[in-house]
């Protein structure tokens, strides 16, 4: 004989386990009929970091060619549509200024994927004296990690 109230429980776990490996595909579904506007590039900028990101609190500004897009908090995102062409795309450092950008060539009709990261100061040889000379900086992320990573943050929407 079987015992019908084992079989709920079974399919419940059975969905959880199959929930992940879906919301990957719809996120991108929803990012697809969001897509820029003909002849645009859109730029993802993605802060994966939160509990070992030294600023964690931090709210760091980023700018593409010295003008202000927006700040990014840890554990979000937000996407910005530009016309096709070359962009130098820099953080707030919260330290002093590394002068370091991640220059992009961006063609009409694409995405491209810019993740924030920081780097402690002793990382760079320099003696540790808190949190205030950590650095943030901005790097060209690959698509398939950046889209399996957007599910998981806020999407903070068009900046």
């Amino acid at each position: 004989m079987r015992k019908p109230r084992l079989i709920v429980p079974m399919l419940l776990g059975l969905g959880l386990v199959a929930l992940p490996a879906l919301l990957p595909d719809a996120y991108a579904a929803s990012a697809e009929v969001q897509s820029p506007t003909p002849g645009m590039a859109r730029v993802w900028f993605l802060r994966t970091s939160g509990l070992t990101d030294g600023n964690a609190g931090a709210d760091p500004m980023l700018f593409a060619n010295g003008t202000a897009l927006g700040t990014l908090p840890a554990g979000s995102e937000f996407f910005h549509d530009f016309p096709a062409g070359t962009y130098r795309f820099t953080v707030q450092p919260y330290g002093p200024p590394t002068g370091e950008a991640d220059a992009v060539q961006l063609a009409a009709d694409t995405q491209t994927y810019l993740e924030v990261n920081w780097l402690p100061e002793w990382s760079e040889g320099y003696p540790g004296s808190g949190s205030e000379s950590d650095r943030f900086f901005v790097q060209t992320m690959p698509p398939q990690p950046a889209q399996a990573y957007l599910p998981s943050l806020t999407d903070l929407g068009q900046r």
